[in-house]
């Protein structure tokens, strides 16, 4: 359940440090955004309410584990019908290793991020998904030969600051 609730400056700074570390204490992040700990709790507590954290995360060094491939993939529709969109994402949220899926403007209609253990594992995904015969017209696979870096912290203040 999700209520309305208003956002100021010390709420971006509370999400902006909760990106950077979920696991802070209270009295640390209560500290870095100048209120004293039951306040800030309170805080936490109405933005979890309000949806706006959705749930806290670790992040997995993927190099310590073993090598893994990243293939961007642009898919093109064969349809363009409501029904044809929702049966695609409905199917591709199920494949495990597709981590991230767009809607997108331009030249084709979804961009999909998979994470897979080799090439031959994702042409296997793929031919899966071409065999379900879920509209598929054309799709273009890209394969990230190296990633110089990769954010996972949105910038809140940056984005928002200007709108509290």
């Amino acid at each position: 359940m999700t209520t309305r609730y208003k956002l100021d400056r010390i709420d971006l700074k509370i999400l902006a440090e909760l990106q950077r570390n979920g696991r802070i204490t209270n009295v640390e992040l209560a500290e870095l955004v100048h209120l004293s700990p039951s306040p800030c709790l309170m805080r936490v507590k109405k933005l979890q309410k309000a949806g706006y954290i959705t749930g806290y995360a670790a992040q997995i060094d993927m190099a310590k584990l073993g090598e893994t491939l990243t293939v961007f993939t642009e898919f093109t529709l064969s349809n363009h019908r409501q029904i044809d969109f929702a049966r695609f994402q409905e199917v591709l949220e199920k494949v495990e290793c597709c981590v991230e899926c767009h809607l997108v403007s331009g030249g084709y209609d979804y961009l999909a991020k998979f994470v897979t253990a080799s090439i031959s594992d994702y042409q296997t995904i793929i031919e899966g998904l071409i065999d379900r015969n879920v509209g598929i017209d054309k799709y273009f696979s890209f394969v990230v030969m190296k990633t110089p870096f990769s954010k996972t912290q949105m910038p809140l203040t940056h984005l928002f600051a200007d709108k509290v």
